[in-house]
């Protein structure tokens, strides 16, 4: 018997509060555990009736910080390859929001939009829904109910690398045994349709489209920690599209999408408190009798706003001040409270 864990290289939206954690290391991670040790040390020595000693400790405790962090940059920088480039999470990159595709010879075309192509994610955010609705142009359809054309919706999430480890029971505890990294894992991957899409469209179209769980595309990573077989590239595969299913960011529904008239029709689509923050491409096929004969393709994006927004971009922008910033906090924060236990005390 094994199981299966996955690590992420991606945010997800739900983090945005508190101390921001960088993906791999990075400023807070280092800083953070010796802010509150300089408040610690400041607090509790100020309790004594030492002022002077505890400004000193704390000034210490900072510099001690700022070393740690600069070490500690400057060694990962060292040690780390780059990261695989993904999707960037900026709501201002100039990135064609709408593409249409029109199948030669075909009559009808589908026009689509989502309900919100901007989602604002603050601390208070729990997850929302999405309506993806459109119609068909020049349908033939006779009534909503005829089933004379297929309608298959597939929204996909900023892609990244993803860890999955295995790990089995050695001597009645579960340890790690083994490991593969995966490149351009969806974050989020949502897929609805009139029917079940094996019926809309064919093996070598969902193939190539990436439709699908056993369609999607993401290969394993150059520089395998250990030499993997066909069999262990599938095992884990299986295991990272599992764990996203349990975690409600891959999601099917075979009969998510309903025609509404002759030409309109409809979806909805939940996205979880634990998506990621970033570009979501949602992709509309229009099929008849297996046959292709239109893709619509809108972008919708999830952006941070607020006092979260701010505090993620000048953590990653400016990882230095910011990290002085937060020590600095904790010194103060330790000499007001020193002060206000000393007046009480007296």
């Amino acid at each position: 018997m094994v199981r299966y864990a996955v690590d992420g290289l991606a945010r997800p939206a739900s983090t945005v509060t508190g101390p921001v954690r960088p993906s791999v290391g990075g400023p807070a991670r280092s800083i953070v555990p010796m802010t509150a040790i300089a408040g610690a040390v400041c607090l509790t020595s100020a309790q004594q009736g030492k002022k002077a000693k505890a400004v000193l400790l704390a000034g210490l405790a900072m510099a001690v910080a700022i070393v740690a962090f600069a070490t500690q940059g400057v060694a990962q920088r060292k040690k780390q390859p780059a990261p695989p480039p993904v999707a960037k999470e900026t709501p201002l990159s100039k990135v064609e929001e709408i593409k249409r595709e029109q199948q030669p010879g075909a009559k009808e075309s589908v026009q689509a939009d989502v309900s919100a192509r901007n989602v604002a994610v603050t601390s208070s955010f729990s997850g929302t829904e999405i309506v993806i609705f459109g119609a068909v142009d020049n349908s033939q359809q006779p009534s909503a109910e005829s089933g004379y054309y297929d309608i298959v919706i597939v929204v996909e999430g900023v892609p990244s690398r993803q860890v999955v480890r295995r790990k089995s029971n050695v001597a009645g505890l579960w340890l790690n045994t083994s490991s593969a990294t995966f490149d351009l894992v969806p974050s989020y991957y949502a897929i609805a349709s009139t029917r079940p899409i094996d019926e809309i469209a064919p093996e070598e179209f969902r193939a190539s489209h990436g439709m699908g769980f056993q369609h999607l595309r993401f290969p394993p990573a150059f520089g395998q920690a250990q030499a993997l077989s066909s069999e262990d590239v599938k095992e884990f595969r299986e295991a990272i599209i599992n764990l996203k299913q349990k975690q409600g960011l891959y999601v099917q529904d075979q009969y998510g999408v309903a025609f509404i008239g002759r030409s309109l029709f409809r979806s909805t689509i939940e996205l979880p408190a634990n998506v990621t923050v970033g570009p979501f491409d949602t992709r509309v096929y229009l099929f008849r009798d297996d046959q292709l004969l239109s893709q619509f393709s809108v972008r919708l994006t999830l952006e941070r706003e607020g006092v979260e927004r701010y505090l993620h971009a000048f953590a990653f922008q400016h990882p230095m001040f910011y990290g002085l910033a937060t020590v600095a906090i904790a010194v103060a924060a330790g000499l007001l409270a020193s002060t206000v236990l000393r007046r009480g005390a007296s």
